[in-house]
């Protein structure tokens, strides 16, 4: 295999994996984690992927594993779960969901996409290409009070309001078209740079999951897993920045008990909302050998949970 993700054992192994099971890789990129899922099933296992970009779909990737009778590979974002799955009549039957989260390498390294300011490309940033508008035609028309708040929440970027004022007025004299275009625009208005972090990465997440809607897309998966997983089910989902981990733990948490406290009114044990999972363990983390051999892993966050 040429290339692992993240996690990769880890995922696996916390999986579970039955030989007739029925699983879903809500990511496919490339393929790597549908490669590891197919290995263990047996020939009456079942397994479904997921990708918004046409990419990873029409990818030698994807042409090999299509072959496998066991794998079908589905060109959707992963908030159409529930409703593929329901077309196929699985609702309530799938054994395991993994979510691989984020940007994946393939749309890193190509400058074309413009998911990076270390290479310059087209300021593209969308995961589905045939689909919404993209960072050049939303940086062309957002107000800056829009585009200060998407820097300060999604890429939690202590100098929006200045990376923000900067854009506004350097677009009056012309658009942004490159990645490069942006990345040398913040680096000249941040005036101080953190520790082995170009002064870009923020911007760039934060416009990224406001184009791709990311967050939105994540919280809608989630919600729909708890009906498609069947009893004993699990759910594994690897993140890689703190806003899509917080979401993962909350929502693992309030679906793990009482999603309310009725408080002070008298309200029968019997009425109150139950959460439909339990949680396996705590956040897991990448090894130090994963991590020297993958510098990505530093920031992985995986979280396991099971159907009741």
């Amino acid at each position: 295999m040429e290339h692992l993700p993240v996690m990769y054992a880890e995922a696996l192994q916390h999986l579970a994996i039955k030989k007739n099971g029925i699983y879903i890789d809500c990511t496919f990129g490339r393929g790597g984690h549908s490669q590891g899922i197919l290995a263990a099933l047996g020939t009456d296992g079942q397994l479904i992927a997921f990708d918004r970009d046409l990419d990873a779909v029409n990818s030698d990737y994807a042409k090999n594993l299509i072959k496998d009778h066991r794998f079908k590979l589905i060109h959707s974002s992963f908030s159409q779960l529930e409703a593929q799955l329901d077309d196929l009549s699985l609702i309530g039957k799938i054994d395991g969901i993994l979510m691989d989260l984020g940007v994946s390498s393939p749309q890193l390294d190509n400058p074309e996409r413009g998911f990076s300011f270390l290479r310059d490309g087209s300021l593209d940033m969308r995961m589905d290409e045939t689909t919404g508008l993209s960072a050049e035609q939303w940086l062309a028309s957002v107000d800056e009070k829009n585009l200060v708040k998407v820097l300060f929440e999604y890429g939690e970027e202590k100098f929006a309001r200045r990376i923000a004022k900067a854009i506004i007025e350097k677009r009056l004299d012309s658009p942004f078209t490159t990645t490069k275009q942006l990345a040398n625009l913040i680096e000249d208005v941040i005036p101080n740079r953190e520790k082995n972090k170009h002064p870009a990465t923020r911007t760039f997440q934060a416009i990224r999951i406001e184009i791709n809607k990311e967050l939105e897309e994540l919280k809608q998966v989630l919600e729909q897993s708890t009906r498609v997983l069947s009893p004993n089910g699990r759910l594994v989902a690897i993140s890689f920045h703190s806003l899509e981990d917080r979401i993962v733990k909350r929502f693992v948490r309030d679906e793990s008990g009482a999603k309310y406290d009725p408080g002070r009114f008298p309200v029968k044990e019997v009425d109150i909302a139950k959460g439909v999972l339990k949680k396996v363990g705590k956040a897991y983390k990448a090894g130090n050998l994963e991590i020297k051999q993958n510098p990505r892993a530093r920031s992985a966050v995986m979280r396991v949970a099971e159907k009741i």
